[in-house]
């Protein structure tokens, strides 16, 4: 409920229901990983009689409690993180997002040796390895494909990794851990915009901000704004406001008529750069502040 792309998420579901007129419910877990409190709403809102279930997962454990739910014929339709028996899923191509990060920050970096922190996800979210590894494979590293849920093996180039739960105060102590073990570190990914703030937080702190290149993935409003600021090199921009909104109207739909949904359905993503670089196609803060979640148009 705290995480901003979170919350502009449960923005589109509600708009989306009160256009077409269907009752939502929602919940959220305390942290990103919070499977038990995922676990306990599946199982509520079947009781309360929920027709489909909108989830971004934190993990594999919910698939128990998501098969019960289905046999009860209930649909379930998977938001931005894929897992295993949805019956559809609406995202972002988060390996592709990765990638368009790498790119960028291989052609901004230049000729120089590269010194690289991640500051990810938690182990074995598929979200967090897919843009992990596609920021590895954009950079010209060696990385697994976008069908792994597991982290790319270290890489030399890759000094220090760290995990941020998405959260600015953990991604600032990552942040400050890595530059005891390295202070020559030069580029930063950041599994997303809360903490790739909190990582530039760390790297004021100790005055080498300006010769570090933070990326990221979200494309928030606020996002967009700290690639204005210099806070951000570059950010792979998502759209969580139609995601959600398609979610929601696949749920009027199979309520109505019994249509489910089924198959990926890519929601988009796009590269905002305060500064163009040759070779990687991206569009200025002024788009992107135009574009942020799909919020303004």
């Amino acid at each position: 409920d705290t995480n901003p792309f979170f919350v502009k998420m449960k923005e589109g579901a509600q708009a989306e229901a009160k256009k077409l007129g269907a009752k939502l419910m929602t919940a959220a877990g305390k942290i990103d990983g919070d499977t038990a409190a995922q676990i306990t709403a599946i199982e509520n809102m079947v009781t309360a009689g929920a027709k489909t279930i909108l989830i971004t997962s934190s993990g594999d454990a919910i698939i128990p409690a998501v098969k019960k739910a289905q046999a009860k014929g209930v649909q379930v339709i998977a938001l931005d993180s894929p897992f295993e028996g949805a019956d559809a899923l609406f995202a972002t191509d988060n390996y592709k997002a990765g990638i368009l990060i790498g790119q960028y920050a291989k052609a901004a970096l230049g000729n120089k040796p590269a010194k690289i922190a991640t500051l990810d996800l938690f182990p074995g979210h598929p979200v967090g390895a897919q843009r992990h590894n596609g920021f590895l494979s954009g950079f010209g590293l060696k990385a697994n494909d976008a069908k792994s849920n597991e982290l790319s093996s270290t890489k030399p180039e890759v000094v220090c990794s760290g995990d941020s739960f998405g959260d600015r105060a953990k991604g600032q102590t990552a942040m400050e851990n890595c530059l005891q073990k390295d202070p020559s570190i030069n580029v930063v990914y950041t599994i997303n915009e809360p903490a790739a703030a909190g990582a530039y937080n760390a790297l004021k702190k100790a005055g080498k901000e300006k010769n570090v290149i933070v990326v990221s993935v979200d494309g928030g409003c606020e996002g967009v704004a700290n690639v204005g600021k210099g806070v951000i090199a570059a950010t792979s921009q998502q759209y969580p406001l139609k995601m959600a909104a398609m979610g929601v109207a696949a749920g009027v739909e199979y309520a109505k008529n019994g249509k489910k949904a089924s198959g990926y359905v890519d929601t988009g993503v796009t590269l905002i750069a305060a500064k163009a670089v040759a070779g990687v196609d991206s569009k200025d803060v002024k788009v992107g502040t135009e574009l942020c979640w799909g919020d303004k148009k």
